[in-house]
């Protein structure tokens, strides 16, 4: 009797990038070799599910394995990420039927993407137009995103590195600042991001370890700012230590809900568009208190500091993409791996299994019992939740100084379908 002919997978990364999303990359890329009894190829879709809905695919088998284990130390999307949003399959049906046309033409059995609540909303849907169109796929998020917004989840992979990166970085500048008050800046203000949810602002709070360091205050999403009350904290704060060191995210709000830093557009998925509140926090503190004022955007550089990753976060981002692979080979579907903490002190966690229907178009914020009760800092509950995440050094190796970083072949696979669809 001649062997079944084996389904191929396909792996997709969605939204924006972050410094470990490529070490998910690698554990569902070798977890697939290694099940090479049951899966045919790991195909990956270029640029997000719009690589699936053009029928642009790569053929990840033509990599190496070192390029492979590379992608472990790699910032980035190897496979390219897109912000891109179906709606219902009532109002998107098109599209559906088209993912399903590329994955029959293909034989794909099984589907990982790997993204945040959108891309697990994405995930959910697929699973259920494909089961109505007669058609059998195991279909897996894999959970990624730095806001650490996901539920189901004690953490999310990729929060961990930008918590490091954003807390290294305010202490830093916090030196350099005290430094020089006394003749120049007497504020600085750090943006990070966090549209609704303040995780990586409350990271930003692991720098100060004692009272009277920096950062002196931080503003969260989650509560409204208050103009007078946040003068009064700063002013107050340099006049006692010289300096204040703030950190903010990029979504803080005023008491009507309106963002500070609302720029009048929205994105691809339909959110507001945010046109930098550092500036805007800057300029008031300047103009209401007569304190030269300096700031800073983290911007894409969080998400994509490698060279200072959390070895914890490199380590779940890798396993949660094996995960995905044995989920998937067990039957599962509209399912996510999820990280479960078993022990803060010391700090242990295992693998665990969360319904796509309880993650997709869900998020956690940070908790009122994390903040203390000015709003302006982290308290121990927080601190014990957060310091974890950010430990241990997993540096990428280095070249002539710099880190060196992989960079696939890629090579397209052929496409089998006549006809060609625009997303």
């Amino acid at each position: 009797m001649s062997r079944a002919k084996l389904r191929n997978a396909l792996y997709a990364q969605s939204g924006g990038a972050t410094a470990v999303i490529n070490a998910s990359a690698c554990g569902v890329i070798e977890a697939a070799r290694r099940a090479k009894a049951r899966i045919g190829k790991l195909y990956a879709a270029r640029n997000g599910i719009l690589g699936a809905l053009n029928e642009d695919l790569i053929d990840t088998t033509k990599e190496s394995a070192a390029a492979i284990r590379a992608l472990k130390h790699t910032p980035g999307a190897a496979f390219g990420s897109c912000r891109y949003k179906l709606k219902s399959p009532e109002e998107d049906r098109a599209k559906y039927e088209r993912l399903v046309e590329v994955l029959r033409a293909h034989d794909i059995g099984w589907f990982f993407y790997n993204g945040g609540n959108d891309s697990a909303d994405t995930t959910l849907k697929l699973s259920k137009i494909s089961a109505a169109m007669g058609y059998p796929l195991s279909a897996i998020g894999v959970p990624k995103t730095i806001d650490n917004d996901l539920v189901g989840t004690d953490c999310c992979p990729g929060f961990g590195s930008v918590a490091k990166y954003v807390a290294t970085s305010i202490r830093e500048a916090g030196l350099d600042v005290a430094s020089m008050a006394s003749t120049s800046t007497r504020v600085f203000v750090l943006e990070v991001m966090g549209r609704h949810a303040g995780w990586i602002t409350a990271a930003c709070g692991l720098a100060a370890e004692r009272a009277g360091e920096p950062p002196h205050v931080l503003l969260f999403p989650e509560l409204p700012f208050d103009e007078a009350t946040f003068l009064a904290r700063v002013k107050q704060t340099v006049e006692s230590v010289g300096y204040c060191v703030v950190a903010v995210s990029e979504g803080v709000r005023d008491a009507q809900g309106k963002f500070l830093a609302e720029a009048g557009s929205v994105d691809a998925f339909g959110h507001k568009q945010l046109g930098g509140v550092a500036p805007v926090i800057a300029q008031m503190v300047q103009a209401r208190l007569g304190y030269k004022p300096h700031w800073a955007v983290a911007d894409y550089l969080q998400r994509a500091a490698r060279h200072v990753a959390s070895k914890t976060d490199v380590d779940q981002a890798y396993r949660v993409g094996q995960a995905a692979v044995k989920l998937a080979l067990e039957g599962r579907n509209a399912v996510m791996p999820v990280i479960v903490r078993t022990s803060d002190r010391p700090y242990r966690w295992k693998i665990g299994v969360a319904p796509l229907d309880k993650v997709a178009n869900h998020e956690r914020r940070v908790p009122r019992d994390f903040v203390s009760a000015d709003g302006f800092q982290i308290t121990a509950a927080a601190r014990r939740y957060l310091a974890p995440l950010v430990v241990g050094e997993l540096p990428p190796p280095f070249r002539n100084g710099l880190p060196a970083y992989v960079r696939l072949r890629n090579a397209p696979v052929r496409k089998r379908l006549q006809s060609a669809f625009k997303a």
